[in-house]
């Protein structure tokens, strides 16, 4: 009987499997038994079963004195819990094994060692299961060990992890889920260990861990062995992979090189962390290739379960092969209810004090508890914000209880980063100073609702939330789009009712996540400032070229954008930075003219075509032809601003065409901008060459009546509802749809008055892009008017 046996091997195991083997070993068994003959590589190996430990300790004579122990312990009493959990590791630890049970363990090893070789090194987990809940996952309550080697290491390693089941926090969570200690059991898997501290490993998500985003493969991966990224004592590189197209082409939409200054190796008594060398802390993990493969395997795999998962993965240093080494179902994002959409958001900005990696999008507050040790977590109070270096599963109970988490160290799969999820509170990861620069007892908020980026604020910054219910909301027949900057918020904002986006900006990504000025990057070697030449290496290091580091950060943003909100249409508007914003880029003051007013100078299409910049502008080209052609993403369209005269329009196109992109193939629209009278007076000859346009009041504005917004001292004339303003958008529209050409807005004015939003419906707009926070209120306010439009 199966229920009876000591040993089980993994094609002898599937998900049913989980009372008598776990979750971890009933994972592994269906995973071999099914998904390798599909390409997935899961290295072989067998469960000491739940009834092995019961078999322990019945045979041994310990049952009764556990028994004992067990029944008596006050959790509420932490001195009392520690002595006890150590005493019953003590009894289980020394309880004499089973001759029977050690033999069919060595039985079973031996045969692994002829499959793998002498001596074969093996990872022994615990995989703890309960015979009257067998959903209950425990997990993080037990322990593993890595490269064991022989049969008496692997006994020893058996041992450990039976008495595991008697960890202060394992007895702990059991009390505080009202499980029977003596019906909680714990199996043990014994698995090949791939030889990861020669390579890589890292986790793997089917599901954006911060949004709930469910078309994203989320890879994390690090140098060494995988316990690091879990335990989140490092910075991992991060890969998303766009699932949607991933069966025609190679969607590895964005890479972010993470720190890595440690790695965990093996040696000859057991695991330890070295430094990272200057090159690997440098480099990307993983090539694309390898990146594909994971995410092809991950989507299998959560094909095969039918619902998001929890991946880990490692690389064999010695064979170069990838494996998958666990997976479990993704727990916190997967749970949502979809139907509210929560936005946090800052009412204004504090001091900062730190930053880090954003996990969430909320804000939290309270006073700093800076704690070093977890021996200290006595001193810490509900309410407060956690301030430390890292955290493991023993830092969990004052997690529960904290009002937001701010560590050093770790990336956004990290053990602080997952609990925090769970637990639906604000965590800042990865600071490097956190613990230095904030002080225990003054008041600090902690912002998670800014994009990547979580701020650590000095004293209660005001903040406000905004609830959205998505189920009960009705679309009006005039398309709602949205304008989205920030590449790093677009999977959060794709949940709020939309269209699409209208504007999306490279500008914002430039400045964001380039930060150099595209003509330094081209003519880097030429470059005299040797304080620019460095400032500009420290921000390229991972790529091939200079111009690389340029296209693909631009690629990158872009694409997370249009992935978000794919089919959709995403209209992403080239470059439109003025002259003085492009001097204040890294190296950008060399190439930049010095101009009275750049608000109507150098921008927008004169500068496509300008030898002075048409380099540059190749590069844009190569980014959208990355986005479109390697990444499938063809719902991306492109926008020309500020383009002055009809001439100017085409020579851009000629420009586009020249690299690689022309209008109408391969389904390329071409967008304009409306914001220069000109663009009204001419809509019929700009229809010609324009598949769209899209109005840009804020510029609209000011030049049709004049003045600069900017100047306090003509400022109070500025008004998007003027009637001359008005008279321009209405007689566009109307051009617009004369010449069967789509017409949106993408300007402020939308989001700011909805009366305007309603005069743009009566007009006959097709679109109007507003803002994420005002998505609400403005479409309510567009609904109204379509009805009082319908009664006419």
């Amino acid at each position: 009987m199966r229920n009876k046996q000591f040993i089980l091997w993994f094609n002898e195991l599937t998900i049913k499997d989980v009372p008598l083997v776990g979750g971890k070993n009933a994972s592994l068994g269906e995973m071999y038994q099914a998904l390798q003959k599909k390409g997935v590589k899961i290295p072989n190996g067998f469960a000491i079963t739940a009834y092995a430990y019961q078999y322990l300790l019945k045979k041994s004579g310990i049952e009764k004195d556990v028994k004992k122990i067990v029944s008596s312990i006050n959790v509420k009493n932490v001195k009392e819990l520690t002595n006890k959990a150590r005493e019953l590791r003590k009894i289980i630890f020394n309880a004499e094994f089973p001759e029977e049970l050690t033999k069919a363990i060595n039985e079973a090893y031996s045969k692994l060692c002829k499959a793998y070789g002498k001596d074969t090194d093996v990872a022994v987990r615990s995989s703890a299961t309960a015979e009257d809940l067998p959903k209950a996952s425990f997990a993080g309550q037990q322990e593993t060990y890595l490269n064991i080697k022989r049969e008496k290491q692997l006994i020893n390693a058996c041992k450990k992890c039976f008495a595991s089941l008697f960890t202060a926090r394992a007895i702990s969570y059991r009390v505080e889920n009202k499980f029977d200690h003596m019906k909680v059991y714990l199996s043990i898997g014994v698995q090949k260990m791939v030889r990861s501290d020669l390579a890589s490993s890292g986790v793997i998500f089917t599901i954006d861990t911060e949004s709930g985003f469910k078309d994203v493969v989320f890879i994390n991966a690090s140098y060494g062995l995988g316990e690091n990224v879990v335990q989140g004592a490092v910075n991992p590189d991060e890969y998303y992979i766009f699932k949607k197209t991933m069966d025609k082409y190679k969607p590895v939409i964005n890479k972010t090189i993470g720190q890595k200054k440690i790695k965990m190796i093996y040696t000859k008594t057991g695991t330890k962390n070295i430094l990272a060398t200057e090159k690997e802390r440098r480099s990307f993990v993983l090539k694309d290739e390898e990146i594909l493969k994971l995410a092809k395997w991950a989507c299998i795999i959560e094909e095969h379960y039918k619902k998001p998962m929890d991946i880990e993965w490692a690389k064999d240093g010695k064979s170069n092969e990838l494996f998958i080494v666990q997976a479990r179902p993704e727990t916190v994002q997967s749970q949502k209810n979809v139907n509210f959409v929560e936005d946090y958001e800052m009412v204004r900005k504090g001091e900062v004090l730190c930053i880090g990696k954003s996990v969430g999008a909320k804000v939290g507050q309270g006073k700093a508890n800076v704690i070093k040790s977890v021996h200290n977590i006595k001193d810490f109070k509900k309410g407060q914000v956690l301030v430390t270096e890292m955290t493991d599963p023993d830092w969990e109970p004052i997690m529960k209880i904290a009002s937001a988490i701010v560590t050093e160290k770790g990336g956004r799969t990290c053990h602080a980063a997952i609990i925090s999820r769970e637990l639906g509170i604000p965590c800042v990861v990865g600071t490097n100073n956190g613990t230095t620069k904030i002080k225990s007892g003054i008041d600090i908020t902690v912002s998670c609702a800014e994009g990547e980026e979580g701020f650590v604020y000095k004293g209660i910054v005001p903040f406000k939330i905004n609830k959205i219910n998505i189920k009960k909301f009705k679309k009006p027949r005039t398309k709602i789009m949205m304008n989205v900057g920030d590449p790093d918020r677009a999977f959060e904002f794709s949940f709020i009712p939309n269209d699409g986006v209208g504007l999306a900006r490279e500008e914002f990504i430039i400045n964001e996540f380039i930060k150099i000025h595209p003509k330094a990057l081209l003519n880097f070697d030429k470059l005299k400032d040797n304080q620019v030449k460095n400032k500009i290496e420290e921000l390229t290091y991972g790529y091939k070229t200079k111009v690389d580091f340029y296209v693909s950060k631009l690629a990158f943003g872009i694409a997370m954008i249009g992935a978000a909100f794919y089919p959709k249409p995403v209209i992403v508007r080239f470059s439109d930075f003025k002259t003085n914003e492009y001097a204040n880029l890294i190296g950008g003051k060399d190439y930049e003219p010095k101009e009275e007013n750049p608000m109507i100078g150098w921008r927008g299409a004169s500068r496509y075509y300008s030898n002075n910049f048409k380099d540059a502008f190749a590069l844009e080209c190569k980014a959208i032809r990355k986005v479109r052609e390697e990444f499938g993403l063809k719902n991306v369209i492109v926008m020309i601003p500020f383009c002055r005269t009809v001439e100017e329009g085409k020579r851009v196109l000629e420009e586009m065409k020249k690299n690689g992109l022309e209008r109408g193939k391969n389904g390329l629209e071409v967008y304009v901008m409306c914001e220069i009278p000109s663009n009204v007076i001419l809509a019929d000859d700009f229809s010609k060459i324009f598949d769209g346009f899209s109005i840009g009041s804020n510029d609209l504005t000011q030049l049709t009546l004049g003045l600069d917004r900017d100047s306090a001292l003509v400022s109070h004339i500025y008004d998007e509802r003027n009637m001359a303003v008005k008279k321009l958008i209405g007689l566009v529209i109307r051009r617009a749809k004369e010449n069967k050409r789509k017409i949106g807005i993408c300007g402020q004015a939308p989001s700011d008055f909805p009366d305007f939003a309603q005069f743009l419906v009566e007009c006959g707009i097709d679109s109007i892009s507003l803002n994420p926070d005002s998505v609400v209120k403005t479409t309510l306010a567009i609904l109204r008017k379509e009805r009082k439009l319908e009664k006419k």
